[in-house]
């Protein structure tokens, strides 16, 4: 069986089946509904041929990576752990858990060493500084355990901002998940990448950070991986990515 001619390009089908969408019937049900775009347009001809290394396909808004180089994955970073691929005092490191890999990964923002929970790696230059940059205002969602009962109105004071020696914070969403034995459990949403900003952002207003652990990056879970643990993102938690940052 010969292949299709490489400058005619692929069959959008073809192209959307072997990227996992859907498989080439559903896919030609998907074009053929207006639900596929191509560099910005939408296309209904199911005789449509892409270039698979150049065309920006979506699928119901959604990016679909074809570009098989293009490595996506979520470490549960441990406690303890430096935010860094080498480390030339020999202290543990993200890049310890990356070693045997081919590909130059690097990682998306930072986790202090004593911050444990959800970092992305990834090779894509483009996505990673996206995903830090605050005007692109991803949310990152924490949980941070605490000494003490927090007062009711802790919640509104965040969102309405805290003024730090670097400037204005707001949170985005904040709840108590939690409460006992004098200690309680936050949960915290915001899109700054500022250093220890979660830290600092509570000890200024009188609650000391016991324990911090990121859960989330956009529609990206921590999941029930243990500490020290690495998995590939799914389709669709890569395609949320490239979504909310416009790519």
């Amino acid at each position: 069986m010969t292949s299709e001619p490489e400058a005619e390009g692929v069959r959008l089908q073809k192209v959307l089946a072997k990227a996992g969408v859907a498989s080439r019937r559903a896919a030609e049900d998907l074009i053929v509904q207006g639900r596929v775009s191509v560099d910005g347009k939408v296309v209904r001809e199911l005789g449509r041929r892409v270039d698979p290394d150049s065309a920006v396909i979506h699928v119901d808004g959604t990016r679909v990576i074809l570009r098989e180089d293009l490595i996506h994955l979520a470490l549960n970073k441990p406690r303890g752990v430096h935010t860094t691929m080498y480390d030339d005092q020999g202290r543990p490191c993200v890049g310890d858990y990356v070693r045997d890999r081919s590909e130059r990964l690097f990682h998306v923002g930072r986790l202090d060493a004593d911050t444990e929970g959800l970092l992305l790696l990834t090779n894509d230059g483009d996505l990673a500084h996206r995903l830090m940059h605050p005007s692109y205002h991803v949310p990152k969602t924490y949980l941070a355990e605490v000494d003490g009962r927090v007062p009711r109105g802790l919640g509104k004071e965040l969102k309405e901002g805290i003024v730090l020696e670097d400037g204005p914070v707001r949170v985005d969403a904040f709840r108590v998940k939690d409460s006992m034995g004098g200690r309680t459990l936050l949960e915290i949403v915001l899109h700054e990448g500022r250093k220890h900003i979660v830290r600092r952002l509570l000890a200024e207003v009188g609650f000391p950070v016991r324990k911090l652990v990121r859960t989330a990056i956009g529609d990206v879970q921590l999941g029930n991986g243990k500490p020290g643990t690495i998995r590939k993102l799914n389709r669709e938690e890569v395609g949320g990515l490239y979504r909310r940052v416009g790519l």
